[in-house]
């Protein structure tokens, strides 16, 4: 029974993840079978609130970087609103200097929620892995297959029989590339594994009248794999496939509890989104360009289609992912209201000022001069328009233009390099004392 298990992910990423949490799967289910109550779904429910209490750090950052992103988006989209159809390269070097020096100031990365987003997508991934194929990362799991596995492959026809059930379609490489004639593999082993842990009831009783002698395998299996799912419903069945049993038994009951699922999943989402923070769009579509209210109106959206999906999902898939979204909306929503509590207790303005002190040293290592970094740390977007009198400048021949590129340059690389960040920031600092005139 032991070797490598096919259903592992292979993945060079998310594979050695999917092991690492495995084990933390393996020994909360192991402490539970010890204190007698070897439950998959409170496994889940359990596995759920450590992994997300381990992901805390990362999800304080993301979260404190929306909060701080709200708070400058005013600033960055008055900063657009005074670039809008200036193409020439003066003024975009000008804007990007200037909105480095807003995200500077309020000590954030423009790819920071990425950056949070990407650590986080294989540990979430890895955890549905986990869930899906708990035969593969918790022994005592898989122990429940035998001897079932075993008598089953020694049996003539038995190959046939399984290749014929719903979920053997996914495994079918692995039954053309394998003889099961000449002695049982762990490889073997693990693809019925596979298989039966996706099983319907009704191929289940397909094995017993296929197999009549292998009925008390089939039942001291089922027994245990039903002791291990039970949690109100089998999580090993979809709640799709619970609501067709429950209705064909008219078990009203079971219908209600195979609803739960989907339902709850919906509305722990609606709650999970509505605690996330929020920007002020009635008041930012102001400044927005048209590129960033579409995306506000996508995101607006997406957040309105999210429980629908978890519920659509939900219903679909094994009622044990379902049960796992449940725990992680509740844990997150939980969390949420924690770290609200916490970011909102922050002294914004003094983390802005300190951010200011960090980029103006950080820069100065880089070659500019404190007093020039001063000034955009200070700059007040809000309130910064385009001079009129720009519109009203007569064309200027190209010699002129040559001529005036030749001023310029020699002013800007005044008492610095070319090309240097100080020339740059006496670029910005020329453009800023100009237009604000």
């Amino acid at each position: 029974m032991t070797g490598i298990l096919l259903t592992k992910d292979p993945g060079r990423i998310i594979g050695p993840i999917a092991s690492l949490l495995g084990y933390i799967m393996e020994g909360i289910f192991f402490v539970l079978d010890k204190i007698g109550i070897p439950n998959i779904g409170l496994a889940i429910i359990l596995f759920t609130i450590v992994m997300y209490l381990l992901l805390l750090p990362l999800t304080i950052k993301q979260q404190k970087f929306s909060k701080l992103s709200a708070k400058m988006n005013p600033e960055l989209q008055a900063i657009q609103a005074k670039y809008k159809g200036k193409n020439d390269n003066e003024s975009m070097m000008a804007m990007n200097m200037e909105t480095k020096a807003v995200y500077a100031k309020y000590g954030v990365s423009p790819s920071g929620s990425c950056v949070q987003l990407l650590i986080q997508l294989p540990i979430l991934w890895a955890l549905y892995r986990v869930i899906y194929n708990m035969p593969a990362y918790v022994g005592k799991i898989k122990e429940a297959f035998f001897p079932l596995v075993d008598n089953l492959i020694a049996q003539k026809g038995s190959t046939e029989l399984i290749q014929s059930f719903s979920q053997a379609g996914m495994y079918s490489k692995n039954f053309s590339n394998e003889s099961f004639v000449g002695g049982v593999t762990s490889y073997v082993e693990n693809t019925f594994i596979d298989v039966l842990n996706k099983a319907t009831s009704a191929e289940w009783i397909s094995i017993k009248e296929t197999f009549p002698n292998l009925t008390a395998d089939v039942d001291k299996t089922l027994s245990l794999l039903n002791q291990y799912n039970n949690f109100g419903i089998n999580i090993a069945n979809s709640p799709s496939f619970t609501m067709k049993a429950a209705l064909a038994d008219k078990s009203f009951l079971m219908v209600i509890a195979a609803l739960s699922i989907p339902v709850l999943s919906a509305v722990t989402q609606w709650i999970n989104v509505k605690l996330m923070p929020q920007q002020n769009t009635q008041q930012d579509n102001k400044n927005a360009s048209d590129q960033q209210n579409a995306m506000m109106q996508s995101m607006k959206t997406m957040n309105m289609m999210m429980p629908i999906m978890s519920a659509v999902f939900c219903y679909t898939l094994p009622a044990g992912l379902g049960l796992y979204w449940i725990a992680g909306a509740v844990v997150r929503s939980v969390q949420q209201v924690v770290i609200n509590k916490h970011i909102d207790k922050m002294d914004l303005d003094e983390v802005i000022k300190n951010n200011e002190e960090k980029a103006k040293k950080k820069m100065a290592k880089a070659g500019v001069r404190a007093e020039q970094m001063a000034a955009y740390a200070n700059m007040n977007t809000k309130n910064v328009s385009t001079s009129k009198k720009q519109s009203n400048t007569p064309t200027m021949t190209q010699e002129e233009k040559d001529e005036a590129v030749r001023k310029s340059t020699e002013y800007y690389n005044k008492n610095a390099k070319p090309g240097s960040m100080m020339s740059k920031a006496n670029m910005v600092k020329q453009y800023n004392e100009k237009n604000n005139k």
